[in-house]
């Protein structure tokens, strides 16, 4: 289905007032369900966003055979039986990057697993080789044949073992963590990720059976333990931080008096520094952040801002396009540095068509020069997080813009145009010749 979102710009006027909401968090709705493998019996989940990323996983667990039942007030519940698939889908899988955790709990629990290289967002080669090495350490046996991976374990049942991973990430570490859940023994990973949305699923699973230590720093202790029981316990999603982020952009760039709710200004510090630093004046409470008469981005101070993506607490890569937004609008030459993903500033191209002054110098370097006015402009979504820049950008210009494929924009963020309307944006969804009635 070929969706577009049709936007009148505001010609850089601050006008966005009101409140908006932050739903659950993409990045622990989709390992939470995956999660869901490790119980005996139901597992219950609530505050789950309504985005595409979380159908295609709910639907995937149907496939291979759980419960899957959405329930009301965005809680959804997973059963599983005896008769599970251990073989993931291709179709669904080479579409959805977060299917690469189902891989872990899969494993420990049925002792074997098979599934094709995942897919999702387009933004730079995404290699798997920290799962496949993590896994034969636990004792699987990996082939490789025709696209697929083979996963295998011996006697049925991982074993503990001490895991460093070469470079720190948040999938790899989730779903070693998960697959050491049922594994004999004690687990150790080292130079693990730091997300705080780990640490979060790492206290349910302790709450329900598990034997975790240590998540949240760089070294995470695993005792094995048999199946989970959540005994009516029920996880619920913590605030989605780079939603937070992308809507605190939105309103630095665009809104008077806008506040925003229902999330954990904690987990955003090194956004928030570097809007605090542009000029930037916000309340930050412990649920909240209020943007209130905010005049100009830029103050006689204030030159330029250098950003480094980073792995967490540092700055967030999938807030850096958004980011760029907001440099656009700033006094002086900013630099970025990308060190995540080397296909994430090719959505640039897209910016500067809109009169962004910007410079790619490599697949990870880029400097923006501001203020620079944006003009509307037909844009092309590549993927989730440059979607949303590009609707800032639009909200932000002169004139209207067409952001094509927002079917991008959907897997990462619930009803955006209705929210959006709400504070004040005029946004409209349109289904080209090609929908489906």
């Amino acid at each position: 289905m070929s969706e577009i979102l049709r936007v009148k710009g505001l010609g850089g006027k601050k006008t966005l007032s009101g409140v908006i909401e932050v739903n659950g968090a993409k990045n622990a709705v989709l390992q939470a369900l995956s999660f869901s493998v490790l119980f005996k019996d139901e597992f219950k989940i609530k505050n789950v966003p309504g985005i595409e990323d979380v159908k295609r996983m709910m639907t995937l667990l149907s496939e291979i055979g759980a419960e899957a039942t959405v329930e009301k007030n965005k809680t959804y519940s997973i059963k599983f039986g005896k008769n599970i698939k251990t073989d993931i889908p291709e179709e669904i899988s080479k579409k959805l990057r977060a299917s690469i955790v189902l891989t872990g709990p899969i494993l420990a629990r049925f002792g074997e697993v098979s599934f094709p290289h995942p897919g999702g967002c387009v933004i730079g080669a995404r290699p798997i080789d920290l799962f496949v090495d993590g896994f034969q350490k636990l004792g699987a046996e990996v082939l490789f044949k025709d696209g697929k991976y083979f996963m295998k374990v011996k006697d049925g049942k991982l074993h503990g073992a001490t895991i460093f991973m070469k470079n720190q990430s948040v999938t790899g570490t989730q779903t070693l963590m998960a697959a050491a859940v049922l594994a004999k023994g004690k687990t150790v990973i080292k130079n693990a990720a730091l997300e705080p949305e780990t640490k979060h699923l790492a206290d349910f699973l302790n709450k329900c059976g598990a034997k975790i230590k240590g998540a949240g720093t760089s070294t995470i202790e695993i005792i094995g333990t048999g199946l989970l029981s959540a005994k009516g316990k029920t996880y619920i999603t913590p605030p989605d931080r780079i939603e937070t982020g992308s809507f605190l952009i939105l309103g630095a760039l665009a809104a008077d008096d806008l506040e925003i709710k229902n999330c954990d200004p904690s987990w955003i510090e090194a956004l928030t520094e570097n809007l605090i630093t542009a000029g930037v004046k916000m309340q930050i409470g412990k649920n909240s952040i209020k943007i209130k008469g905010n005049g100009k981005i830029n103050n006689s101070d204030f030159n330029s801002l250098n950003i480094k993506t980073h792995e967490y607490p540092g700055f967030p890569t999938d807030i850096q396009a958004p980011m760029v937004v907001f440099l656009t609008q700033t006094t002086g030459e900013s630099f970025i540095f990308e060190t995540i993903f080397e296909g994430r500033l090719n959505y640039a191209e897209e910016l500067k068509r809109m009169g962004a002054d910007i410079k790619v110098w490599d697949p990870h370097r880029a400097t923006v020069k501001g203020p620079t006015p944006l003009r509307g402009r037909d844009v092309e979504s590549p993927d989730i997080r440059a979607g949303l820049a590009f609707l800032l950008a639009a909200i932000l210009a002169d004139g209207e813009s067409v952001i094509h494929n927002a079917y991008f924009i959907d897997r990462g963020y619930e009803n955006i145009e209705e929210r959006l309307r709400n504070i004040g944006v005029d946004i409209k969804r349109e289904c080209l010749d090609v929908c489906s009635a």
